[in-house]
């Protein structure tokens, strides 16, 4: 038995949330006449997650839980749900003649369907079996199963995925989730499916658990699963009569930090143009927080400034790091070694502005750092 989250890694709370006896071992161990004297039923332990607070039972995954086995894809009216959900899917992301994968794709029951809906459909299956009925039915299928991110598929990368009622047998979810991703291409759709945790407690359904099913999901827990594991989820709901929560997410682009420089460029070329007007030499820092003791570095301040004043005792005396201006009192500013003064002291600037012309009058050119600008607020 488990003690800790298969999903995020936590102890699971010791005491159990329900403890179901002489269960079936499986959902698909159908015995024949022959093997009822060795079937025996099993204890379901039901733990909850201190961490994650994903539901999960702490048995062994069934024998086959790689290996897609749908019945329910035979339904006439879960096969018209499909169509409607694919055609609407692939439309709204713009995947109509674009790899689309299956993963845990059974006997291609939802592959032929996505193939429908105008997708380039593939399916990846564990079971050999499976993989030939669907080669057989002329659908795309390949023989595998994804559990280490670091596997890439030769028919990738897919613009789309879709992984549907499977999730929950997984042991190690987040490594298919994650090997997932790395073969979708940036930025790219994906439908993912498990059974309604919140139905099941809303409609009193004790009966529901299963050793086939490991984790029960609430749309808060997958949600945040997905979330941890490469994906931003785009929406997440009930369907199919509330029985599964149908998230539908798009894989995770890095952020785009240009602006950030473009920021730190424009930024930079104020500070050139104002210490062109100076001596090198003749202007001094003040400000020796985090703030100003980045900017020396990122604007190259360091050889053209005479010295960094900071009020903090502490501070005077030292140096700043990696570009080794000397920190001195506010009192040096009287010494007649500068012209100009720029205030880095984020939201003490003003009061600073205000001290040095309390102090010195119009003596100094004083620049005040204000929302990525410099503005002149002192000019003798």
């Amino acid at each position: 038995m488990s003690t800790t989250c298969r999903l995020c890694g936590h102890p699971l709370f010791p005491e159990p949330l329900l403890v179901q006896h002489a269960m079936p071992a499986a959902a698909q161990g159908l015995p024949t006449a022959e093997q009822l004297a060795d079937d025996q039923g099993v204890t379901l332990a039901l733990h909850q997650c201190a961490g994650c607070a994903t539901v999960q039972l702490a048995n062994p995954p069934v024998p086959y839980w790689r290996e897609v086995i749908r019945a329910a894809g035979l339904s006439a009216e879960m096969r018209a749900f499909r169509r409607e959900q694919f055609g609407r899917w692939i439309a709204e992301h713009d995947l109509t003649g674009r790899k689309v994968l299956e993963v845990g794709c059974g006997r291609g029951e939802y592959l032929a369907l996505l193939a429908e809906a105008g997708a380039d459909a593939h399916g990846l299956e564990y079971a050999p079996a499976a993989v030939a009925a669907c080669h057989a039915a002329g659908l795309h299928a390949h023989r595998g199963f994804l559990e280490d991110p670091s596997i890439r598929l030769a028919s990738g990368p897919f613009d789309g995925f879709a992984i549907l009622n499977f999730l929950e047998h997984i042991p190690a979810a987040p490594l298919t989730l994650q090997a997932i991703a790395a073969n979708l291409t940036d930025g790219a759709s994906g439908l993912v499916e498990v059974p309604n945790f919140d139905m099941i407690l809303r409609a009193g359904l004790f009966a529901e658990f299963i050793p086939d099913h490991l984790f029960y999901f609430t749309r808060q827990t997958l949600t945040a699963l997905l979330e941890r594991n490469g994906f931003d989820v785009l929406d997440c709901r009930p369907a199919w009569h509330d029985y599964v929560l149908s998230a539908t997410v798009r894989k995770r682009r890095p952020l785009d930090l240009s602006p950030l420089l473009a920021c730190q460029d424009a930024l930079k070329a104020a500070f050139d143009a104002f210490l062109a007007r100076f001596a090198p030499g003749r202007v001094a820092i003040w400000g020796a927080g985090h703030q100003a003791l980045a900017l020396i570095s990122l604007m190259a301040l360091a050889p053209r400034v005479a010295y960094v004043v900071d009020s903090a005792p502490f501070k005077q005396g030292r140096y700043t790091p990696a570009t080794h201006r000397p920190i001195v009192a506010p009192e040096r500013l009287a010494d007649g070694e500068v012209d100009a003064v720029i205030v880095l002291a984020a939201s003490y600037s003003d009061e600073v502005a205000r001290i040095l012309r309390e102090r010195h009058g119009s003596r100094f050119t004083v620049a005040v750092l204000r929302d990525n600008r410099l503005d002149t607020v002192i000019a003798p």
